[in-house]
């Protein structure tokens, strides 16, 4: 499952075999994997500007996985013949030790081996400090997002509603890609070549016909250049100053005058704004050989080993300076824009998932700081009920009123504002990767 519960505990002796006899009821049960989530020592500050933070991490924890989400499903729709590839470039790349920040990281990956980037977000600083750095690298992502996918969409646009004059009937669609040169008389002062629509069945009577349809029809110029399921193009060539005439006897016989002139220059024009705006969009999401012929994950399908509680390892594999130079190769400037920065949005939301389980913590259970975090993932979705079970039985004495109102949803919480279905013993945050669905 691409599914996690963060949880945490007071760290105290009581919890801490609360937490042992969690971990050996879920493995012997099967119910989910189990692994400790480091978070560091933060400076607390006063409880109102923890309670201040708690609801803006609450809106920013909302916007970041709106925001993760928005961008992959742009993906998605960047890589529109190769969607089959999309989940090889949702990464999280780097973020762990200095040594493997060049490593493609799955999400599930990045998640169950979470450090916090002291670089990026230095945990000395005051927490509200922290929470607006997050803040403000989340919105200039979301800033270029919208104007990167407004431009794409603009060249997406254009491109379509070319494709539709090439796409509709004789009557409607564009015929640059259809006549040539030599289908029209050009450059005379007296002659003139004229496209007629002509209904299937009508064929034979158009051949019979077209030369007695109006005085100075130059005869035997007729020619099929092109057919849809209705009928056929037919060119025919006249003198200028019978045009009106020929268009009108051409009406009362169902043939369809299509008014066109042939002009090289705009025919020119439309083609290579075509071919142009094809090229652009190609551009855009020119899928690296790299990814799609070697895949790109060190972890392949997930299969990643989850360390039991007590003993978190690292993964070990790495690239060669070859390798990482070869690293967006062919790739198209928006698809590598959101691989860059999807990863850059994704890592940010777990260090805000990180800080969320810190404040609520330090709220919950009270200073000093002392408290464990530990992350679930349960092993399917038909486990999720009894590991809830599991983890208010083992927890139930952390809030005798909370445990009780799971099990009779007409207790209430004195003081409490959030629904009862959001509140447990124990403090929890949902982290869902399931960002395709």
């Amino acid at each position: 499952m691409s599914e996690f519960w963060l949880i945490s505990a007071p760290g105290d002796q009581e919890n801490l075999q609360a937490l042992e006899r969690m971990n050996t009821v879920t493995a012997k049960s099967n119910l989910s994997y189990n692994t400790k989530f480091s978070i560091p020592d933060f400076k607390v500050g006063t409880l109102d500007s923890l309670v201040g933070l708690s609801d803006e991490l609450g809106k920013l924890d909302t916007f970041a996985e709106s925001l993760i989400k928005k961008m992959a499903q742009s993906v998605v729709e960047v890589m529109e013949d190769a969607k089959g590839k999309v989940p090889e470039n949702l990464l999280a790349n780097g973020g762990l030790k200095e040594k493997m920040k060049y490593l493609k990281i799955d999400l599930p990956s990045f998640v169950t081996h979470f450090e916090w980037d002291m670089a990026k977000y230095p945990a000395k600083q005051p927490l509200v400090s922290v929470v607006d750095t997050l803040a403000k690298q989340l919105a200039q992502i979301e800033t270029d997002l919208k104007s990167r996918t407004a431009a794409y969409n603009t060249l997406k646009t254009n491109l379509e509603n070319l494709e539709k004059k090439s796409m509709g009937n004789l009557f409607t669609r564009t015929l640059s890609d259809i006549v040539s040169k030599e289908d029209f008389v050009l450059g005379s002062e007296y002659l003139v070549t004229l496209l007629v629509i002509v209904p299937k069945p009508s064929y034979a009577q158009w051949q019979k016909t077209y030369e007695s349809l109006s005085d100075m029809v130059v005869p035997r110029s007729t020619k099929l250049i092109a057919e849809d399921n209705e009928g056929g193009l037919f060119t025919v060539t006249l003198f200028r100053k019978v045009i009106e005439d020929f268009k009108t006897k051409a009406k009362e016989n169902k043939f369809t005058v299509r008014e066109f002139y042939y002009d090289e220059k705009e025919i020119k024009r439309e083609r290579e704004e075509m071919s142009r705006l094809l090229s652009d969009k190609k551009q855009q999401y020119q899928t690296s050989c790299v990814a799609l012929k070697k895949g790109s994950s060190t972890f392949p399908d997930h299969k990643v080993k989850v360390t039991p509680l007590g003993n978190p390892a690292r993964p070990a594999a790495g690239q060669t300076d070859r390798e990482r130079e070869s690293e967006g190769e062919g790739e198209g400037p928006l698809l590598r824009w959101l691989k860059v920065n999807f990863s850059e949005a994704f890592i940010a939301w777990i260090h805000i998932k990180a800080l969320r389980v810190f404040v609520e913590s330090v709220l919950r259970y009270g200073l000093p700081v002392n408290f464990q975090a530990v992350l679930l993932q349960p092993h399917k979705k038909s486990s999720t009920k009894r590991l809830r079970e599991v983890l208010n039985s083992v927890f139930r004495h952390l809030d005798q009123v909370a445990a009780a109102s799971i099990l009779d949803a007409s207790v209430e919480i004195p003081g409490l504002q959030l629904s009862t279905q959001d509140y447990f013993p124990y403090v929890y945050f949902h982290i869902d990767l399931s960002l395709l669905d």
